[in-house]
């Protein structure tokens, strides 16, 4: 029996061109328990903390942005618009983030955003200095842990304060 060969995202394929390493998992805690989350993230070794969030919202001046941020925190909304050159940034509604980004709710990555859209990429300075982050591989359930220096050098991205503070 032939072994089942995993295809590979787009923003896999484009991270194996670069040569930027990264580890692919299937990934999926969205829909389960405090307990059951815990164990696969033990499976793969890593905290609920590394796991990163790609948002999009829409600039009054400069269009889509795109932010990436601990699935843990909270985007300020004023911080990304400052940040982007915008006086305000609003998120981008279910309807219109397929259209925009190319990507459904929950498989949006930065690295194939930025390779179809060359939206303007921000990431939460909380991942500058970190050795891997996990980011949607472009598709539901698929994780891919990668430095995030590689993903911001790829991108072009900028590590900025986005987190929306207590």
């Amino acid at each position: 029996m032939a072994k089942k060969k995993n295809k590979k995202t787009l923003p896999e394929q484009i991270m194996d061109k670069h040569h930027i390493n990264y580890e692919s998992f299937e990934l999926n805690i969205l829909d389960k328990s405090e307990a059951e989350r815990d164990i696969i993230l033990n499976k793969y070794r890593v905290q609920h903390e590394d796991i990163y969030k790609t948002l999009a919202a829409s600039g009054d001046k400069t269009g889509p942005v795109v932010a990436v941020l601990p699935i843990t925190k909270h985007l300020s909304l004023k911080k990304l618009a400052a940040a982007s050159g915008n006086k305000k940034v609003t998120m981008l509604s279910l309807k219109d983030l397929q259209r925009t980004t190319g990507y459904v709710h929950g498989a949006n990555n930065p690295v194939g955003i930025w390779q179809n859209k060359h939206f303007p990429i921000y990431i939460d300075i909380s991942a500058q200095h970190a050795d891997y982050f996990i980011v949607s591989g472009g598709e539901l359930s698929k994780s891919d842990k990668v430095k995030p220096t590689d993903v911001a050098t790829l991108t072009s991205a900028t590590f900025v304060d986005l987190l929306e503070h207590d």
